[in-house]
């Protein structure tokens, strides 16, 4: 091929080259990525804000310079490919990735202007304020109701033990109130409210999931993470979870990772679309994200060509 020939696109895995991103999975375009593509601007204050986020697993580099700001009382929606990071930027916005190892973190991010990852933040408090539900529902063996009073038990704010009582000190009524608001909130109290002594274990997998996001917010979050929440419910149950996160976006922040690109745009105000090597490609309005993306690789996935 002569110099002035243009080259044919190429598919298929390619190699890196040295001044492009163009590390790329089998199906997917030859394609450089742009900052414009993922520097979303939107009105009002971001809840969380990353910069230049890396993330390794030993030798993997799981996740390159990803920088995005999160919108406050709003759904994002984090999609791609499998192994491509969405669950380990996920991860990262509560250091949940601490538990693991061989992890290794640079970069930063912030929650309401405060760093997570600098020396010295408690994660009890962090992980409080930045809950988690994950994608099978993990209920404790307890009764729905000590489901729900189970955390704020654990952060001293709520005592209803034998002593408290005995010193006329329990916080038995307060407890009741809080149970009902946040079954209320997780638009499940009506379905449980005359068994919230029946042990939780027992309840469908759908209402699991509601009850583990009504445990999530008994300790009051600002932000609320889930990763695929609905992804082992059936279509009716999935159509109250994703009910129910559009009705708490209007108090918290809510980030979602979904394989399902139909639940992203059904749910989400903006999306992140992350693929090959963990690389964010595209990030802003959803509607802009499915129908007009910027990137002809963010396209070649939304139409299922790979992936």
């Amino acid at each position: 091929m002569s110099e002035n020939q243009n080259p044919q696109p190429q598919t298929g895995t390619a190699t890196t080259d040295s001044d492009q991103s163009l590390t790329t999975t089998t199906g997917e375009t030859v394609e450089q990525t742009r900052d414009e593509w993922t520097n979303y601007e939107f009105q009002g204050e971001a809840k969380m804000t990353v910069e230049d986020l890396d993330v390794y697993y030993g030798d993997d580099h799981a996740l390159k310079g990803v920088s995005m700001e999160i919108p406050e009382k709003s759904v994002t929606a984090l999609i791609g490919p499998s192994g491509c990071g969405k669950s380990t930027y996920l991860r990262c916005l509560n250091r949940m990735n601490d538990r693991i190892s061989s992890a290794r973190i640079d970069g930063s991010v912030r929650l309401g202007g405060e760093e997570v990852y600098q020396d010295g933040v408690n994660l009890v408090e962090l992980r409080k304020r930045v809950g988690m539900v994950f994608q099978s529902p993990n209920p404790f063996p307890k009764s729905i109701r000590e489901n729900i009073a189970y955390g704020p038990k654990k952060h001293g704010d709520l005592d209803t033990g034998l002593l408290a009582r005995l010193l006329n000190r329990s916080d038995a009524d307060e407890r009741d109130r809080l149970v009902e608001r946040c079954l209320r909130d997780a638009a499940l109290w009506d379905e449980v409210s005359d068994r919230l002594d029946d042990n939780a274990l027992g309840l469908s997998g759908g209402q699991q999931q509601r009850l583990c996001i009504a445990r999530c917010l008994s300790v009051d979050p600002e932000v609320i993470l889930m990763d695929e929440p609905a992804s082992a419910l059936d279509p009716i149950a999935t159509a109250k979870i994703e009910d129910l996160i559009d009705d708490l976006s209007e108090e918290y922040t809510v980030v979602i990772v979904t394989h399902n690109m139909q639940q992203a745009a059904r749910i989400s105000d903006q999306t992140a679309v992350f693929l090959t090597g963990g690389e964010l490609v595209e990030y802003g309005d959803t509607d802009q994200v499915f129908e007009n993306p910027h990137s002809e690789r963010v396209e070649d996935y939304i139409t299922g060509k790979f992936g």
